[in-house]
């Protein structure tokens, strides 16, 4: 038999003894990189609509902003296949529904064109007296067919509404490129230069009601290249005319998207750290179980790195699998994160993951795996054959001081200490688990502050919120339940270590009440060290982390508040007792007998 074949048939028959844990592994690797694949695609899945939008109203790939006899030497330039306009456009001010907002009018007496074709979703085309609103900034608004609007002092009646591929869905990026369009979110309160637009929206009027607004008109010319491809490369070579690529637009529209997709990646950092946690965990505990076999493996000649390749196959194979089918299902998910909202037409499309992004994921996976694994899979590898064979129980290290501070305690808590010192890496692991938890929740209260309070702002609209909040109740259900997992499984592990001292402390008289107690504590006490430091450092931290990825403004958002962070740490150790109290008493009712005949 050949090595490769003989390492993959140990591995596989020793997942396949072991279904339960091999399933705990496969769900915690699962976790992570089902989220980083979303984290990955995600914005690949929000341009499905732009395209289609794009498409279906002949979207141009240049938009030009000048004086008109420089647009119309422009129209002619190599590379341009097709132009519509030029078409006047002026800044005004809208007022409906007891709001005002700025906008930007452009003047068209028709919709149809060579070259960007507005698509009427509501109502009609605008006539004399009518106005045509860009579909996302009437749905901000309010605003429907039939509504009256104020426009620079003057009444029009909403006679339709429409989507572009010109210019981005409001309040992404939803104005031509003059120079009198504030770019980027503005902060309530500051003052703008004159002339200058707040987030406006885009309205279409006849170009004889867009000239009676103001005199202040400028002009915009759509234009379609030969190839799409070098839209930028044909903006940068006429630097004295102001444009805006389809590539630009594409990223404005898809700039939630982008928010979406920091967020998960960031909650695929901390999976794969619960995961990596998690898994040393059950490592440890499978390889205790399995020092029996690894003595028989090297008996029968198999040399340490034979066995060291026979562990890691396990959890490289596990892996391999939770990589696939992270993939299938991130990719399968993404479209359910992101939708066309209102101004764009279309649904968001299941998304191709590119060769970059398989290998990330996978590469993902195996670090966690290799992580997770590799030192305790040397380690046992490398133990004596006679002392593997023998499978003694480990006798415990004696620290006097832990021992003199220990015998004071009650009979649950000396026990639990103990159950403590002697596995001091479980402790930290567990401590880690707690911490990585706390502080995604840490985060998430405070995304959630901020973005209740800038809900119905243009920088986030109501749809905008409903979908970051949907993105952050995703990454925290799946954190929690992994957390979750965590602890049971560090609960667990602890019994079974422990199952021969503690039947011991009850032939000496514990109770069973004592030893389920004592196994219990051994996770609380750690648990709430992790807490407190999931939320200073932890959770500071983290938001910095977040705000410097996002180039936010960490001074404008509301940390939580001193009883806030009490509560999180007080439900995180509640949590952990809870969650400790059934393995611990599941361990306690085990025979004395039964235990100490091993």
């Amino acid at each position: 038999m050949g090595r490769m074949v003989l390492v993959a048939r140990l591995a596989v028959r020793d997942l396949r003894r072991r279904r339960v844990e091999t399933a705990l592994l496969l769900l915690a690797v699962l976790a992570a990189t089902t989220t980083l694949t979303l984290g990955l695609v995600l914005r690949e899945a929000a341009a499905g609509p732009y395209q289609s939008t794009r498409e279906a109203t002949a979207g141009p790939d240049v938009v030009a902003s000048a004086q008109l006899a420089t647009l119309e030497k422009l129209a002619t330039a190599s590379g341009v296949a097709a132009y519509s306009g030029p078409y006047p456009v002026v800044p005004s001010e809208l007022r409906a529904a007891g709001r005002t907002s700025d906008v930007q009018v452009v003047g068209r007496d028709t919709a149809s064109a060579a070259v960007d074709r507005p698509a009427v979703v509501e109502g009609g085309w605008a006539g004399d007296g009518g106005a045509v609103l860009e579909a996302a900034f009437a749905r901000a608004l309010g605003v429907g067919v039939g509504d009256q609007v104020t426009l620079g002092g003057r009444a029009f009646v909403v006679s339709g509404l429409a989507v572009t591929a010109a210019t981005a869905p409001y309040p992404g990026g939803s104005c031509y490129v003059t120079a009198g369009c504030a770019s980027g979110e503005v902060p309530e309160g500051t003052n703008l230069p004159a002339g200058l637009l707040r987030d406006p929206g885009l309205v279409w009027l006849t170009q004889a009601d867009t000239r009676a607004l103001s005199d202040d008109v400028s002009y915009v010319l759509n234009l379609r290249l030969s190839d799409p491809a070098q839209a930028r490369s044909f903006a940068d070579a006429h630097p004295s005319v102001i444009t805006h690529t389809w590539q630009t637009v594409q990223e404005e529209a898809t700039e939630l998207a982008r928010d979406s997709q920091i967020l998960l990646l960031i909650g695929a950092w901390l999976l794969g750290l619960l995961a990596v946690a998690g898994l040393a965990v059950l490592v440890g505990g499978r390889i205790a179980d399995q020092t029996r076999r690894v003595g028989l493996l090297k008996a029968v000649g198999g040399t340490p790195g034979l066995v060291a390749a026979v562990m890691l196959a396990e959890y490289v194979l596990v892996a391999l699998a939770a990589a696939v089918g992270g993939l299938a299902l991130g990719t399968l998910a993404a479209p359910l994160l992101t939708g066309p909202g209102a101004g764009l037409l279309g649904q968001a499309s299941t998304p191709v993951p590119t060769v970059a992004t398989a290998a990330w994921v996978v590469a993902a996976a195996l670090g966690v795996a290799v992580v997770a694994t590799g030192i305790p899979s040397l380690r046992a590898a490398r133990s004596s054959t006679v002392g593997a064979l023998a499978d003694a129980p480990r006798p415990p290290r004696r620290v006097g001081w832990l021992i003199a501070i220990s015998a004071r305690l009650p009979a649950s808590l000396l026990l639990a200490v103990r159950v403590a010192a002697r596995r001091p890496r479980r402790v930290v692991l567990g401590a880690v688990s707690v911490a990585v938890t706390v502080s995604g929740l840490f985060v998430l209260l405070v995304l959630d502050a901020f973005l209740a309070s800038r809900s119905g702002t243009p920088a986030y609209g109501q749809a905008q919120v409903e979908v970051l909040r949907e993105v952050l109740l995703v990454w925290t259900v799946v954190l929690l339940c992994l957390a979750a997992v965590n602890t049971l499984v560090i609960t667990w592990a602890t019994v079974l270590d422990n199952r021969r001292s503690s039947a011991l402390a009850r032939a000496l008289g514990a109770t069973p009440r004592d030893v389920s107690t004592a196994v219990a504590a051994a996770q609380v006490l750690p648990a709430l060290v992790g807490a407190a430091l999931g939320v200073f450092p932890g959770g500071f931290a983290l938001f910095g982390v977040i705000n410097l990825i996002t180039g936010g403004d960490g001074a404008r958002v509301t940390m939580p508040s001193a009883p806030e962070l009490f509560a999180l740490v007080a439900a995180a150790v509640l949590a952990v007792a809870l969650l400790t109290g059934a393995p611990a008493l599941l361990g306690s009712r085990r025979p004395v007998a039964e235990s100490l005949r091993g």
